[in-house]
C-alpha cells in the first residue's frame, strides 16, 4: 500500500521536505542567511523528525 496526498507518495513527499529543510540549514550554519539560533535548532530538531518518518515509511512500503 503507497500512500499518496494529491498524486504524490508521502515518502517521496517527506523525502522534497527533507530537502528543503537541509538547504535552510545549511544556509543558516554557513551564516549566508541570518536567523536566530533558537529558529536554527527547532528547524534542526524538525528535520529529525521528518527524517526519522521518511526513513521508517520507505521501510514499510518496501517490497
Amino acid at each position: 500500500m503507497i500512500m499518496r496526498i494529491g498524486g504524490i507518495s508521502l515518502v517521496q513527499l517527506l523525502g522534497i521536505i527533507n530537502f528543503l529543510l537541509l538547504l535552510f540549514q545549511l544556509s543558516s550554519g554557513q551564516h549566508w542567511i541570518q536567523v536566530k539560533i533558537g529558529m536554527h535548532r527547532k528547524v534542526g530538531l524538525a528535520l529529525v523528525a521528518t527524517a526519522s518518518l521518511h526513513g521508517f515509511l520507505a521501510i514499510v512500503t518496501a517490497n
